[in-house]
């Protein structure tokens, strides 16, 4: 059994991997150029906000604080993202 037929939650609910196939492969499979970028984006854009501290650590015990404090890290992110475009 691979890790693909293996039932995790993420292939029930219908994810499917969107990884660019190798040049040299025979038979191509499914790949969405946009949907890569998209990934990328939303990946980047968690891995900046995991640079505050409190949000890498989670310190707040309540999930509204946590997730105020995200939407704040958030809108800093925003911020500074449009303060630098001219």
């Amino acid at each position: 059994m691979t890790r693909t037929e293996s039932g995790s939650p993420a292939i029930e609910k219908g994810a499917w991997a969107n990884i660019p196939p190798k040049s040299n492969r025979r038979d191509p499979i499914c790949f969405s150029p946009y949907l890569y970028r998209a990934r990328n984006r939303v990946e980047r854009f968690f891995n900046r906000i995991k640079q505050c501290r409190r949000v890498a650590t989670r310190y707040d015990r309540l999930a509204a604080n946590y997730l105020a404090f995200v939407q704040l890290a958030s809108i800093r992110l925003w911020l500074r993202l449009n303060e630098s475009t001219p």
